[in-house]
């Protein structure tokens, strides 16, 4: 079976991770990459095919499926070309921020019947996969309660901030993927509050950099999750799922499983230092994903109606920070 041809656009931070992942994958060709602000050194130790125009990667017929790993602003064009040339597309959260700019790449894919997979990476990584066994099997019975801890080391630069959407858009969207996803159910009502304990310029920016946010899932269940833009020990990610029969948790990876315990204490190592590092086999596996899925021609296990529905969430979350008030989503 020949190998997916693949193009990728931007080579950041993610789009790098991307590269090296699909360089190591036997049954995928990297044809080219595509970034304006090129790493040149970075392309040249891979001896990567690169170009500044993402056209060369949407008129290129031995492409089958782009990844799309440029600024949040590109990704919903993006996907529309990418869609209008009949390539497959791999995309990076959010698709957009505007949910009407959302549905209108969700109908070029569907028009065109290409395939489109969003990166919540989180769905692939092993320790909440079998949260989600946990809870599908009955093995904690009836689900009642789910909580999400996840809290970075440190801020991002506060030009980022202005630009992401806030906290609940950049950095819960993907708890509230997570959510939806151990649950099996949709949200019904959100509640969220917040402060500025971290950064001052964060306020400035008409965000926050804590936050705790509550919701009621259509299946009866309750959810809190807590964030943070900085916990000094490192990247906090943790997860419970609490039912009738029992309960499941999810705790931090860190770089060595060992605890050294004397009659000063007990010392464990810190969580590993941000989502480069502690998700990194979840990154490989949900490209194994969408290969898979173009292999067999099977749907992405996380699409579009994913995306928006993470958007949504997030949305309502900060209508109810600014309004103070639990928000209800349209069913």
């Amino acid at each position: 079976m020949n190998p997916v041809t693949v193009g990728v656009l931007g080579a950041g931070r993610i789009g790098k991770l991307h590269t090296e992942n699909i360089l190591r994958m036997a049954d995928v060709n990297l044809k080219m990459v595509c970034d304006p602000y090129l790493d040149e050194v970075w392309a040249g130790n891979l001896n990567l095919k690169t170009t500044y125009q993402p056209e060369r990667i949407f008129s290129d017929s031995e492409i089958e499926a782009v990844l799309i790993c440029s600024p949040s602003p590109l990704h919903a064009e993006q996907i529309i070309e990418a869609a209008n040339t009949g390539k497959h597309v791999f995309c990076e959260k959010p698709i957009a921020l505007d949910p009407d700019r959302i549905v209108e790449a969700l109908e070029a894919v569907e028009k065109k019947g290409v395939k489109l997979q969003v990166g919540f990476n989180r769905r692939f990584d092993m320790n909440f996969v079998r949260l989600k066994e946990a809870v599908d099997s009955g093995k904690i019975g009836r689900l009642h309660l789910i909580r999400i801890t996840s809290r970075d080391p440190s801020p991002p630069p506060i030009n980022y901030v202005k630009e992401s959407g806030g906290i609940f858009l950049d950095m819960t969207i993907h708890d509230f993927d997570m959510v939806r996803y151990l649950s099996g159910s949709e949200v019904e009502e959100v509640y969220a509050t917040g402060s500025v304990l971290v950064d001052s310029d964060i306020g400035k920016a008409g965000d926050v950099d804590t936050a705790i946010i509550m919701m009621r899932l259509k299946n009866g269940a309750l959810v809190v999750i807590d964030n943070s833009r900085q916990a000094v020990y490192g990247y906090d990610q943790r997860a419970e799922v609490f039912g009738s029969k029992g309960s499941m948790l999810a705790l931090n990876k860190t770089s060595s499983e060992t605890v050294l315990t004397t009659k000063e204490g007990v010392v464990s190592d810190q969580p590993l230092h941000f989502f480069l590092e502690r998700y990194g086999e979840s990154y490989r596996a949900e490209i194994e994903e969408f290969i898979r899925a173009i292999r067999k021609d099977s749907e992405p296990t996380v699409g579009g109606k994913d995306g928006l529905a993470s958007i949504l969430i997030g949305q309502a979350a900060k209508e109810s920070l600014r309004e103070g008030r639990p928000i209800q989503l349209e069913t």
